[in-house]
């Protein structure tokens, strides 16, 4: 599936991004002369009434309009944002040291994600050139319904113990050779939410609760997030399986043939997983050991070079988020409470849930398994949301149309909604003050 456009096509019906960025920058400026405007310790605030809103909250909805929008130019809407927003922050924010905020991200957040992004599309090529995906479609149960489902509970069971964007990867990679390379998007949507939802109970298996392990939230905490994470997989998981055989069954058949399995290629998978998981628990620096597994597996088999640019225009895109969404001026969110954490699903869908969940730690006193999975899963509700996300659109470009990841991709909303509120029903709101 092809989502390339003709120089022709381009143009038709489409404006040039040019136009795209004048135009979000004078509607933005016409809600501020419309609204009215104060000056205050956070820059520019936008009065509406009673409600102050700052303005660097409206520059970045204009960015992730326009990424819904124009999502042919989502990586030049986003620098563009990232400039814009940056020099607005430096100029109209008072005390805002831009060197010192550079290296705090950089270090505990830019880099490692950076890091992980590239070398997670590395390990999922390693594991495609073992061979074992072409051999997993035949362990699959026989019916197409619940073939489908048990490939995402496969990704949903490697998040736990992997990363999530590894866990995506993998299973797109696993998903391309089951379905002879005919996955529709609402399968691929499918996809993010295992990867997503299996991360949310495991400190290992996602940035935000990796986040809460070194402040001090321990395994045990965030496990009760398994609940809502394995409602929301059947939920979503049955319907994105029966949509995906309406374009293409599974295929119970080893691909491209009895191909051996290279269990060098698999060691080496491994080895990446160990390394990563042991220099984070050591350093906090995940990203060092993936990328020292991948050179010393290098010396016996050569990784795929080749992905790395595609990988990098996804990984810069959603760096740039991060960066955006950690210059917001958010001081506080309303009181901890299960309906705050609710609404943080949503907001994480569009609102980087990085940023987010270091905003929730700072707050103290969540339920912390639940702000778990609603950070963690709420993400897979739009194709930016997430890390895991971003790095499969990369191999299905046709998701990144935020209309049609939505459109075949609404059983994940539902699943969030009725994941949450199991885990309320079953489990209650048990807030945990990490500091007295």
């Amino acid at each position: 599936m092809s989502s390339a456009v003709t120089p022709t096509a381009r143009g038709r019906g489409r404006p040039p991004a040019s136009w795209v960025v004048y135009g979000l920058a004078a509607v933005g400026a016409l809600l501020l002369g419309l609204i009215g405007s104060a000056r205050t310790d956070d820059g520019i605030v936008a009065l509406a009434g009673t409600l102050a809103i700052p303005y660097a909250f409206v520059l970045f909805v204009l960015v992730l309009l326009g990424i819904a929008l124009f999502h042919q130019r989502t990586l030049l809407i986003a620098l563009l944002g990232l400039l814009v927003i940056t020099l607005y922050t430096v100029v109209f924010t008072r005390g805002f040291d831009l060197g010192h905020h550079f290296l705090e991200e950089g270090e505990h957040t830019l880099l490692n994600l950076g890091g992980l992004l590239l070398g997670f599309a590395l390990l999922a090529k390693f594991f495609e050139h073992s061979g074992v995906p072409a051999h997993l479609p035949r362990l699959l149960p026989r019916n197409p319904l619940w073939g489908g489902f048990a490939l995402l509970g496969v990704v949903w069971l490697m998040s736990a113990f992997l990363d999530n964007i590894a866990a995506a990867m993998i299973g797109g990679v696993i998903a391309r050779s089951a379905y002879s390379g005919k996955v529709s998007v609402a399968y691929v949507v499918g996809i993010v939410a295992a990867s997503n939802s299996g991360g949310a109970w495991s400190v290992l298996g996602d940035t935000t609760t990796t986040m809460m392990w070194i402040e001090g939230v321990s395994a045990w905490q965030v496990m009760p997030a398994i609940l809502p994470s394995f409602v929301a997989l059947l939920s979503f998981g049955l319907v994105a399986s029966m949509l995906q055989n309406r374009v293409q069954p599974i295929a119970h058949r080893v691909i491209g043939g009895h191909q051996p399995i290279d269990w060098v290629q698999l060691g080496i998978v491994g080895l990446i997983l160990a390394a990563a998981i042991t220099t984070n628990v050591v350093w906090e620096k995940p990203f060092v050991g993936v990328w020292a597994a991948i050179l010393v597996g290098a010396l016996v088999r050569r990784p795929a070079w080749g992905e790395l640019p595609g990988a990098a225009k996804g990984a810069v895109f959603l760096l740039a988020l991060v960066w955006c969404a950690s210059l917001m001026p958010v001081k506080a969110l309303p009181e901890a409470s299960w309906q705050t954490t609710f609404g943080l699903g949503f907001v994480s869908a569009v609102f980087d849930n990085i940023p987010l969940t270091k905003l929730a730690l700072k707050q103290d006193g969540y339920d912390w398994a639940m702000l778990a999975y609603a950070v963690g899963f709420g993400g897979s509700m739009v194709w930016f949301g997430s890390s895991s996300g971003v790095a499969i659109s990369k191999d299905f470009p046709e998701a990144r149309s935020v209309a049609r990841y939505v459109k075949e991709g609404w059983p994940v909303i539902v699943a969030y909604v009725l994941g949450f509120f199991a885990m309320l029903l079953v489990l209650g709101w048990h807030p945990a003050a990490l500091r007295s």
